[in-house]
């Protein structure tokens, strides 16, 4: 009788006060001491007010109905697909929405809706991994910023392939624990390409000397990445730079003159497909043939063949093996005895091979000068801050 005279209502009743009385009638649907009679009439009611064209119904039909086991499934799936300030709040709340269709509505559906379900209190990784697949980046953004996500590694992959040039996202990646060696190094990549992007959009440098620029500089960060990452994990951070074209014979040199010899043994035993350990002892063997079998086997070029020999021997000769200063920058002395030792090849050959290593040269010159100066600021400093309190 009360939902009867509750419709007979609805048809005159301005918006507003339509939308607080179906916030009531939900509300006596879901916590009142109904009839089994009335329990069905308001059902019935509220599956009527679907229909109801003001936004303010559906939405106050929403927010009583999202949260609760208990509200009618059908009410709950209608709402679910309706426009998005209506839908959201179910999409974010209702228990009774299956991952299956969460799913289907990160698929159909728009920002809105997306970042709605990324704020899910529990965000299962087949949903998640949708939002990664074809989620906005705010969706994106919502899903890792929530910690009740449960994520798999390839979707956090995916992100970053799609969205690692937003700073927003990638600062919150990089903030984060457990992230794995090859994806911090995709998020390098990414700022390095958006940096390379920008000084030619402002036309600050030329494209082919700002590209040059920003690889260099990702390079020299991948090495000091791969120093500080665990041995178990230097080979799925190489195979990761081999996939995306990143694994040249530059980076591999680099990290040999850095004294990164876990890297540059990774590198030649994925490149060659020859064991790791067999790959050790013939780069140790001081016979010149038995390390070139192993570079040829890995494909690296003739050309660069000298640098990595010398590189090789001198390492042998003047202990740069274990060196304490650690193998995340390059060793200006060692790279000038390649150098040294690479004089007496044909240049035309090299000649693109002497550059680099010119370059490599200057590199490290720079930053032994820079550790240089601040060591003396730093032994200077007590000594000044004395002189100007006595002052």
């Amino acid at each position: 009788m009360i939902v009867r005279q509750f419709l007979f209502w609805l048809r005159s009743a301005p918006a507003g006060e339509r939308a607080e009385a179906t916030g009531a009638l939900a509300r006596a649907y879901l916590y009142s001491d109904l009839s089994d009679d009335d329990l069905a009439a308001a059902e019935g009611a509220m599956t009527m007010l679907l229909d109801d064209p003001s936004p303010l119904v559906r939405g106050a039909l929403a927010e009583v109905l999202a949260g609760s086991e208990y509200a009618p499934a059908s009410v709950i799936y209608a709402l679910a697909a309706d426009q998005p300030e209506v839908s959201a709040t179910v999409l974010e709340r209702s228990p009774l929405l299956l991952d299956a269709d969460l799913v289907d509505a990160v698929a159909t559906q728009g920002t809105a809706a997306q970042c709605a379900i990324a704020r899910r209190a529990y965000v299962p990784r087949s949903v998640a991994a949708a939002i990664a697949e074809v989620g906005s980046a705010e969706a994106c953004l919502e899903l890792l910023e929530n910690p009740g996500t449960d994520i798999a590694p390839f979707s956090i992959d995916r992100i970053v392939q799609r969205f690692g040039h937003l700073a927003a996202i990638r600062e919150l990646l990089l903030a984060g624990e457990g992230l794995s060696a090859a994806t911090r190094q995709a998020l390098v990549a990414k700022l390095s390409e958006t940096l390379a992007s920008f000084v030619v959009a402002r036309d600050w440098l030329n494209e082919d000397r700002a590209r040059r620029v920003v690889k260099e500089a990702c390079e020299k960060a991948t090495v000091a990445l791969a120093a500080g990452t665990p041995d178990d994990e230097v080979r799925p951070l190489i195979r990761h730079l081999r996939e995306t074209g990143q694994l040249t014979a530059g980076l591999i040199l680099r990290a040999l003159l850095s004294g990164n010899l876990t890297m540059f043994e990774e590198a030649l035993a994925d490149l060659s497909g020859i064991p790791l350990s067999r790959v050790s002892r013939l780069v140790h063997d001081r016979r010149s043939d038995a390390f070139r079998a192993v570079y040829e086997k890995a494909g690296l070029p003739l050309s660069a063949y000298p640098a990595f020999r010398e590189a090789i021997a001198t390492m042998q000769e003047d202990g740069f093996l274990g060196d304490p200063s650690g193998s995340a920058r390059l060793k200006r002395r060692m790279i000038e005895r390649v150098l040294t030792r690479c004089a007496n090849h044909d240049p035309d050959e090299i000649a693109p091979l002497i550059m680099l290593l010119r370059r490599f040269a200057t590199e490290a010159a720079r930053e032994e000068a820079r550790m240089f100066c601040d060591d003396l600021v730093d032994g200077l400093l007590p000594e000044y801050g004395t002189q100007m309190i006595a002052a």
